[in-house]
């Protein structure tokens, strides 16, 4: 193939990209899921316009890198702090419940494995597909209603945000094991000294930071230094501790959140990840999604996926606000609030489908995931706060 059709192949995706983006936004669905069909149609599915390959994949992969980079500099830790015992239990108990329930689900559908297989880790990639939540959806809806600010606005809020942290940790140690010698032992070794590492890195770094801050506030070489970060520990995690590359690009978001700078960082890592790179990453899963190997039993997988992967939201979350002494229809809501999926699912299944633990048909059903959780989320809390509003804060009166 000549050099210079990777740029027509580049014309074409952002384009495509753009166009079937806001049709989705018109029809109330995530950008993204725009960007995956726009793949699916010019790729080999239905077109065959674009074809993937090794230059597209290395653009995608900076692009999750800089989705994930960009991820931990709006992670806001003060928030973490204040959200307390309740929503971290919350976001634990959503972590755990849809991790176990979609194991189960894939060693139903293809067969019990002894722990420690192939097929055993295969399941529990599968439930780690179903952790993550993306509450973009859920937050809009919340500001339409005008319950963001609520109890219950706070809680989904801010276990939303602790769900990804425990979610990114969780793909952690379950990538870890790709390799079969590996041994549980040896990779939480790994893993706690690559936090360790990321531990000293993140205080020096952040000190340094703070120094160029004040000398060369909002100034190109700040946003230019932070990328350098971000790729050097996604190099490192993945190259030294075996650890997934965007571990390190989440991690290197999180030591600079809270430089003062960070929104402008943000802002410039944004203008070539969202403009460029994010979609190349987005239309690239459309690309790589198979079709031809899907059967029944594919399909029945695809559909139970889909309700195990919401109703295990809804239900761990739920259960969990319920200990808390939340009201019937409050838990409800938490639960329904922490059902979408979104790019983390994409990003996980991407992962393990570069290291070969799934192949490219079960993309189908991450998308079917998203797109369906899209649509019934907004309907079902929306459902809820017309049934059961929350309760106006308590204003303070003025003194007499």
């Amino acid at each position: 193939m000549e050099s210079y059709s990777i740029l027509f192949d580049l014309a074409v995706i952002m384009v495509a990209a753009k166009f079937m983006g806001l049709v989705a936004r018109k029809c109330k669905a995530p950008m993204v899921v725009g960007e995956i069909v726009a793949g699916l149609i010019i790729g080999p599915c239905l077109l065959g316009i674009v074809q993937p390959g090794d230059f597209l994949n290395g653009l995608a992969e900076i692009g999750v890198i800089l989705i994930m980079f960009s991820a931990g500099l709006e992670t806001n830790l003060q928030e973490l702090k204040k959200s307390g015992f309740i929503s971290f239990i919350i976001a634990c108990v959503g972590v755990f419940v849809p991790l176990v329930c979609g194991a189960l689900l894939y060693m139903g559908v293809y067969g019990f494995a002894e722990v420690g297989s192939e097929h055993f880790f295969k399941a529990v990639f599968i439930g780690s597909i179903m952790t993550a939540t993306s509450v973009g959806i859920t937050v809009e809806v919340l500001k339409e209603l005008g319950f963001l600010n609520g109890r219950v606005g706070q809680t989904i809020l801010s276990a939303a945000i602790i769900d990804d942290v425990i979610g990114i940790i969780v793909l952690t140690f379950v990538l870890g094991f790709k390799d079969p010698s590996n041994k549980p032992v040896e990779v939480l070794i790994q893993v706690v000294l690559f936090l360790v590492l990321s531990l000293i890195v993140g205080y020096v770094t952040y000190r340094v930071f703070k120094i160029i801050d004040d000398r060369y506030p909002h100034t190109r070489r700040i946003p230019i230094i932070a990328l350098s970060l971000c790729f050097i520990l996604a190099y490192v995690a993945e190259k030294f501790f075996g650890i997934a590359d965007i571990t390190g690009a989440y991690i290197a978001g999180i030591i600079l959140c809270n430089v003062r700078d960070a929104d402008y960082i943000d802002r410039k890592v944004n203008v070539n990840g969202y403009m460029f790179f994010a979609p190349i990453f987005f239309v690239g899963i459309g690309l790589k999604t198979d079709f031809s190997s899907i059967d029944s039993s594919m399909i029945l997988f695809s559909v139970g996926f889909v309700l195990t992967a919401m109703l295990s939201k809804l239900v761990g979350c739920g259960l969990a606000a319920k200990c808390f002494k939340f009201k019937n229809i409050e838990c409800l809501k938490i639960g329904a609030g922490m059902m979408t999926r979104g790019e983390v699912a994409l990003i996980i299944t991407s992962k393990g489908l570069a290291l070969g633990v799934i192949d490219p048909s079960y993309f189908t059903a991450v998308i079917l995931l998203i797109i369906t959780s899209s649509i019934v989320t907004p309907i079902l809390l929306k459902y809820l706060y017309s049934k059961a509003p929350d309760p106006a804060p308590e204003k303070e009166t003025a003194p007499a």
